[in-house]
């Protein structure tokens, strides 16, 4: 079916009631983008973020009166008479499937591809992690992931036991277990992403040696690797729950952190940890450590 947007940059305290007036007339979807650019993170819970400047972006089938749609929010305080808009024709096209085919094997370090379940894979022989993606975050794609990955494929893990804090897809825990991790147990917050986690364990054969909680039900143990690629405000918040999980000599991971947050955390960490250089990959940063006996 063709779509057609409607695009209107405004400040950002405006945008939600922008949102509820494209709705309120006809908008199958709306959408807030930043106008400038200009990256905003870690909203508290219950909180929508929004850019200093925003789009908001509805999206209408393209049969839509939007002539009338323009008349009608004209007579809004906010906007009023001949505000500025862009109406943008959307071509027509199966979006799941173009996702689909834009999503390619990829390599992270010497041994690891993570491959989406409906290609086939470069090389048998390498270490491939199948992934569909589902409703959860992590496909590789993003910097935090990636970092995590490379690190991943840089350990030997014959035999760890792997707890991975915001497990999204199940990308690291799985990717822990192909590299020879023996058992991982999976936390995160969000339901779906327990959902995620397993099929897409079920799918590389695993399903028996990954464990997933809510954090409300996880359980008290020592791994020899902890993982959590999430953000920083619930990196420095549940500092002592996952320094508690690394045993002594264990190893530990961080990201979802941005660069400028890095030695923050890093520092935060090394109170139990003798920390690793940090990584940085674009405007995100990777931090690492040992925990100390």
């Amino acid at each position: 079916m063709p779509w057609i947007q409607l695009k209107i940059n405004h400040q950002a305290e405006y945008a939600e009631q922008i949102g509820d007036m494209l709705s309120a007339n006809g908008a199958q979807a709306v959408t807030f983008v930043d106008a400038k650019d200009t990256p905003m993170y870690e909203p508290k819970p219950g909180e929508v973020m929004l850019w200093p400047d925003t789009q908001v972006v509805g999206l209408y089938d393209a049969s839509h009166d939007m002539q009338r749609v323009i008349s009608q929010l004209e007579k809004s305080k906010i906007l009023g008479k001949n505000f500025n808009h862009k109406l943008d024709q959307l071509e027509d096209k199966d979006w799941e499937r173009e996702w689909m085919e834009n999503f390619h094997p990829m390599q992270f370090g010497k041994r690891l591809w993570i491959c989406p379940s409906w290609r086939d894979v470069p090389d048998p022989t390498a270490v491939n992690v199948m992934l569909d993606l589902g409703l959860a975050f992590g496909t590789g794609t993003h910097p935090t992931t990636s970092l995590c990955l490379r690190w991943l494929d840089n350990l030997t893990l014959t035999e760890s036991l792997v707890v991975d804090f915001g497990c999204g897809s199940g990308i690291l825990g799985i990717a822990a277990i192909k590299l020879g991790a023996k058992r991982v147990v999976g936390i995160d917050i969000d339901p779906q992403a327990l959902l995620a986690s397993q099929d897409n364990a079920n799918r590389n054969n695993i399903g028996d040696l990954i464990e997933l909680y809510l954090p409300q039900d996880q359980p008290q143990l020592e791994a020899d690797v902890v993982l959590a690629n999430i953000l920083a405000a619930p990196l420095r918040e549940l500092r002592e729950v996952i320094t508690a999980y690394c045993k002594p000599g264990g190893k530990l991971v961080l990201s979802g952190i941005l660069d400028n947050q890095a030695a923050e955390i890093n520092d935060l960490y090394s109170q139990d940890f003798e920390m690793e250089p940090i990584e940085i990959d674009g405007e995100w940063a990777r931090v690492s450590g040992v925990r100390r006996h």
